[in-house]
């Protein structure tokens, strides 16, 4: 049956209908915000995947050009593969809601959000992420929402809900808050340097909004929401866990507890062989066998629960560190001799390399999406190889992870990045992961930082990545003990990785992922505090020794830059027809050429002495021939009345033979002879386009015994007149 809900959200009409589309699926809605139509499809398998020991949940977003009235750029004029902006999305949508599933919840669980029509102003993203909470709440799906989510801009210091687009052009703030009623389940942002006690001013506001939004959603559930399907549990044998609780937890404590990752893993590992025989000898090795999937979660959860007790009660860690402890730090720049700039970052066993790549403007990423943007000069990527992690498998090219991470760094970045006038490159930086012990998207974010300082990018202020985690009490989970800096197997077993980058003016980046069903804000104030402490330490104490500017000249290794202005109406000239002109002059020096819609001209080459040869070429073809300038030209003709020169750009301008020297000039070939340099003065141009010249008040400046008497003037030009008014128009045309 078709049902339409609606309410306001930031002063538009935000609907949400069901029952007419998609009738196969589990739920469906469509939301609908200002024109902007976003359709939205869950569905669940009926029953769990085997063999695996997590939640299967996907989720997938998915533009469609024809909702901004695109074609797909393709050759097969398809939608390919999802874009970045799209997983990004993707895994914006998911993050909130994962942690409200069950535990023991093993179904496949689908959700997939599809962009079917976009008005700018309005956000597709925000209306994918009520969606996907608003089918999940009213399917037959276990799922503990509602959740909702907003966007929040900083525009002249006031806090915006859901700015429009020219709002975000100007604002400094790019924040996507999610969250329940009660808490703050998603926190992404990029800023421009933003305050801490401002940013959790606008996660507040932001989640007031989300508070209205969870209400609606929860009114629709309780009038139409079905209910929720009985699902085989995965949840640990209560036996079997309480025996090797009983067993063995002494022994984990002992194993977990080492600085190194390796050998940490392999205490693990030993100790898990101890136990699987143990089991064997108590249950059989028939029922050992056929139980083996559920013994090996069950000493997942033995292990899990010692660190954590460990942190809570002990306030130990498994590596010695003291909760608001960083990991020993280190850096180094300039690593890598023929790359334009590099750097190593390392932290505890966590260790990245960013390289630096500087190019044309031309060279920026060009971007097809569903938004206005269409290019990007600043790209940030990252690579998370299998031997980081000591496994032995292929590249496979980035998943969602690595786009994730990538993006997450160049929005630390992007604030402190000079813009195009002040630095007219395009930035490509690459950081490669090495090792990984957790925190490898803020080593990243401190390392690219070093590396554009190597590479003589004149960046604002040094960017520093620090991260925080969680482990909340077993009876309360308002009763938390936070991490400074944390590892990877506190990321794995404890609740939040609250993840920060920022200048030593402020917050640059967020990201925070949780497995709780949300954080209050006295734990976000918190983490903001430790995270703010932790990355003035990294800047002032690791960094700055290492490299406290910008280098002050670039890398040889790196395309220099010489820039002009021409007029608009010459560019045409400069490119030349099918761009002839322009292809000439990178044939004949090896430049790179950028020529900006304003006339700006930008030309990069190693070679300096080319580089002001391709100059001169383009300044020749541009000029503006104007009456009174000096020019420098040569002589490509002579005739009996006089010479015409060469003054650069394909122009030509005739010198009279009155006009070649103050001295009576009989022949011109006694004077001068093709091939001559000359100066010479623009001294008149017709209506017709007809330039005239003169070379005696030039030529002779130097030579003042040389002079002629206007009488002698007046009798040649007398003489020379007749012959001047039948060939100078046929000779200067």
């Amino acid at each position: 049956m078709f049902k339409s809900y609606e309410t306001e959200l930031a002063g538009r009409k935000l609907v949400i209908e069901t029952g007419k589309l998609g009738g196969l699926s589990n739920a469906n809605v469509l939301v609908k915000y200002g024109d902007t139509c976003v359709m939205v499809n869950v569905t669940a398998s009926k029953e769990p995947k085997e063999g695996i020991d997590f939640f299967p949940l996907s989720v997938d977003y998915e533009e469609k050009m024809y909702a901004v009235g695109k074609i797909p750029g393709s050759y097969t004029k398809r939608e390919g593969k999802p874009s970045d902006k799209a997983i990004l999305a993707a895994r914006a949508i998911d993050r909130p809601l994962r942690p409200l599933f069950p535990k023991d919840f093993r179904n496949d669980v689908v959700v997939v959000a599809t962009v079917l029509c976009v008005e700018q102003d309005n956000s597709p993203e925000v209306a994918a992420m009520i969606g996907a909470s608003a089918a999940l709440s009213i399917s037959d799906i276990p799922f503990g929402g509602p959740t909702a989510a907003v966007n929040v801009g900083l525009v002249n210091g006031e806090i915006i809900i859901n700015p429009t687009e020219e709002q975000r052009k100007v604002s400094d703030l790019n924040l996507t808050v999610a969250g329940t009623a009660e808490k703050v389940a998603m926190i992404e942002a990029g800023a421009n340097e933003v305050p801490e006690d401002l940013m959790l001013e606008a996660i507040k506001k932001g989640h007031e909004e989300i508070k209205k939004i969870c209400e609606f959603i929860q009114k629709i559930k309780d009038e139409i929401g079905k209910p929720k399907f009985e699902y085989k549990s995965f949840a640990v044998d209560h036996d079997l866990y309480e025996y090797l609780e009983q067993n063995f937890t002494d022994e984990m404590k002992v194993a977990v507890q080492e600085v190194d990752k390796e050998v940490r893993d392999n205490n693990v590992e030993k100790l898990t062989e101890k136990i699987v025989e143990a089991v064997t000898e108590k249950l059989g090795e028939e029922e050992a066998e056929n139980r083996k999937q559920e013994i090996g979660e069950a000493i997942y959860k033995l292990e899990k629960k010692c660190v954590r007790d460990m942190i809570y009660y002990e306030h130990k860690r498994v590596d010695g560190r003291a909760i608001d402890e960083i990991r020993p730090l280190s850096c180094e720049v300039g690593i890598l001799p023929r790359t334009h700039g590099s750097a190593l970052f390392t932290r505890g066993q966590t260790q990245v390399l960013s390289v630096v790549t500087l190019g044309m403007l031309s060279e920026a990423q060009e971007l097809d999406g569903i938004d206005t943007e269409t290019e990007k000069r600043y790209m940030h990527q990252y690579n998370f190889p299998g031997y980081s992690v000591g496994e032995a498998k292929t590249s496979r090219g980035p998943g969602r992870r690595e786009i994730g991470h990538g993006a997450l760094a160049e929005k630390a970045l992007v604030p402190v990045i000079p813009s195009k006038e002040e630095f007219p490159y395009a930035i490509r930086v690459v950081s490669e992961v090495l090792s990984s012990n957790g925190s490898t998207s803020q080593a990243s974010i401190c390392g690219s930082t070093l590396a554009l300082m190597d590479a003589g990018v004149p960046i604002k202020r040094p960017v520093a990545g620090i991260s925080t985690g969680l482990v909340t009490s077993p009876e309360n989970p308002d009763d938390y003990v936070m991490l400074t800096d944390i590892q990877g197997l506190e990321d794995f077993f404890g609740d939040m990785d609250f993840k920060v980058g920022g200048t030593e003016k402020g917050i640059t980046a967020i990201q925070v992922d949780i497995k709780v069903d949300g954080l209050s804000y006295k734990i976000i104030e918190e983490a903001f505090a430790r995270t703010k402490k932790a990355r003035q330490y990294i800047l002032d104490n690791i960094m700055k020794p290492q490299i406290a500017e910008p280098r002050e000249e670039i890398s040889k290794y790196a395309p220099h830059i010489i820039t002009t202005q021409i007029k608009v109406e010459k560019i045409k000239d400069v490119i030349g027809k099918g761009g002839e002109t322009i292809n000439k002059i990178i044939d004949a020096t090896g430049v790179k050429i950028d020529i900006e819609e304003d006339g700006q001209v930008m030309i990069y080459s190693t070679d300096e002495e080319m580089a002001e040869k391709a100059l001169d070429m383009i300044e020749d073809i541009a000029r503006v021939i104007e009456v009174g300038e000096i020019y420098y030209g040569t002589v490509v003709r002579t005739t009996s009345f006089g010479v015409f020169v060469d003054i650069g750009g394909g122009k030509e301008g005739l010198v009279h033979i009155s006009k070649i020297s103050k001295e009576r000039v009989k022949n011109v070939n006694d004077v001068v002879k093709v091939g001559d340099k000359v100066p010479v003065k623009v001294i008149e141009i017709d209506d017709q386009g007809r330039i005239n010249l003169t070379m005696k008040d030039l030529v002779d400046q130097d030579n003042p015994e040389k002079s002629k008497t206007e009488d002698s003037e007046n009798q040649q030009e007398n003489e020379t007149e007749e012959h001047e008014t039948s060939e100078t128009t046929t000779e200067n045309e």
